[in-house]
């Protein structure tokens, strides 16, 4: 990346050695450390460290929430950033769905966590704008990549951990190391007490849960129709109401209002009246149709799928789901087994394959289905979630699960245009007339 900066002995900063220049700095991080040399010899005009970059840019200031979990990052976060705006705070979103400043969306969806210089300029940014707030996901791979080196945070929050990204990380105790490590320092942290448990420093720690005990805890809740519920922190208690589904939002929700308590002065009961306000995700738990009930959802590991289905367990389910090519394989199985403990109907279908046969990937989850004469496998995913929905009967809810917002299919190296929510409006429209 490069970027334009006015300063005496240069104009742009970037952490790409060939585009050094004596007219252009070179930002050295632990992540581009191997390109130190190479940038050297392009005589650039400046060699600036992240510490030296934060001074440049006044980032101490601003105060950065870090949101890490294997699930509940995306909507977390954005739940903080929905509740501190509509308390009138000045705030700025960088995650999956893109950056965000004071609502206005400046970039397009990307990367979980942006490479350090993105980040840090995209906090210079939303300093210029008044910012106080800056939320942002971090990824176990942006942990274990040194993105967030130097970087400061007013409160880190854990939110779960499960079976994911082992291509990467090669075992789930890797992956738990990596996790554990965003923890290790003395900054204020807020931490799920009911899930797999990391390492942490319990310094300037606190607690979620619904049901162990903790510093913020759900007295009661309801999952119909929304989530209504009452949250206590110590002696407080407050009611809030959510639209959003399911037991795994109300971990969100919890989250969310925890974070905005432990960041800002304001009073439990100012927080809990505007989370109504906060109408979620796009792609995630996403309703498409009401008649008949479709829903649209990210999930696409063992733990999301269970969430998401188990949130919906009283109803009659059909799901349309596969899995992504050149990741995780040991997880496949798994998801099968979870679909076939729910859905009444499975479709299997096609993900984004990327470089693996993707009629390969759905036998690798139909080997955990229990439910195989109940299980459809169609390999096209437009004609899976067509079929589903004709199939649909009275009193059944249909789930597609795996892609969320996503609007490309990835395969063979080629994006190819392609959105669960578009094809399934598509047939709404022409099979019921409106």
């Amino acid at each position: 990346m490069k970027i334009k900066i006015d300063q005496d002995s240069y104009q742009y900063i970037s952490d790409n050695s060939k585009e050094c220049s004596p007219n252009v700095a070179f930002f050295h991080c632990k992540q581009n450390a191997k390109y130190l040399q190479d940038a050297k010899k392009r005589s650039p005009s400046k060699i600036i460290t992240p510490n030296e970059l934060k001074e440049i840019f006044s980032l101490h200031d601003l105060k950065v929430v870090g949101i890490t979990g294997t699930n509940g990052k995306t909507t977390t976060a954005a739940a903080i950033y929905s509740i501190l705006l509509d308390l009138g705070e000045k705030v700025a979103f960088a995650g999956t769905r893109g950056f965000f400043i004071n609502d206005k969306k400046i970039e397009p969806k990307g990367l979980t966590t942006n490479p350090l210089l993105s980040t840090m300029f995209n906090m210079y940014r939303a300093i210029q704008d008044g910012c106080k707030y800056f939320i942002m996901e971090v990824s176990s791979h942006a942990i274990a990549q040194d993105r967030i080196e130097s970087l400061e945070f007013a409160l880190k929050v854990f939110t779960n951990i499960t079976q994911d990204h082992l291509d990467y990380h090669g075992t789930f105790d890797e992956y738990k190391r990596v996790k554990s490590q965003f923890f290790q320092d003395d900054s204020l942290k807020l931490i799920n007490k009911d899930t797999t448990k990391i390492d942490f420093n319990i310094k300037n720690c606190y607690t979620y849960a619904i049901d162990a005990p903790a510093s913020f805890n759900i007295l009661a809740y309801s999952l119909n129709d929304g989530i209504t519920a009452v949250i206590r922190h110590f002696e407080k208690e407050e009611s809030f109401y959510s639209p959003l589904y399911g037991s795994f939002n109300l971990y969100n929700i919890l989250a969310a209002i925890s974070s905005v308590k432990l960041l800002t002065n304001y009073t439990l009961q100012d927080i809990s009246k505007v989370v109504e306000n906060f109408a979620g995700v796009s792609g995630r738990m996403e309703v498409i149709s009401q008649r008949p009930l479709i829903i649209v959802d990210f999930a696409h590991t063992p733990d999301g799928m269970q969430k998401v289905l188990d949130s919906l367990k009283e109803k009659e389910i059909v799901v349309v789901f596969g899995a992504g090519g050149d990741r995780d394989k040991t997880k496949r199985s798994i998801m099968g087994r979870v679909a076939s403990r729910y859905a009444k109907r499975i479709y299997l279908t096609s993900d984004n394959p990327r470089n693996e046969d993707p009629q390969a990937i759905i036998q690798d989850i139909y080997q955990g289905i229990d439910k195989q004469k109940q299980t459809i496998l169609e390999i096209d995913r437009k004609k899976a979630i067509e079929l589903a929905i004709d199939e649909l009967q009275d009193g059944e809810i249909l789930l597609v699960l795996g892609k969320g917002d996503e609007e490309f299919q990835e395969i063979k190296g080629k994006f190819v245009r392609f959105d669960d929510r578009v094809v399934i409006r598509a047939k709404i429209k022409e099979k019921f007339n409106i």
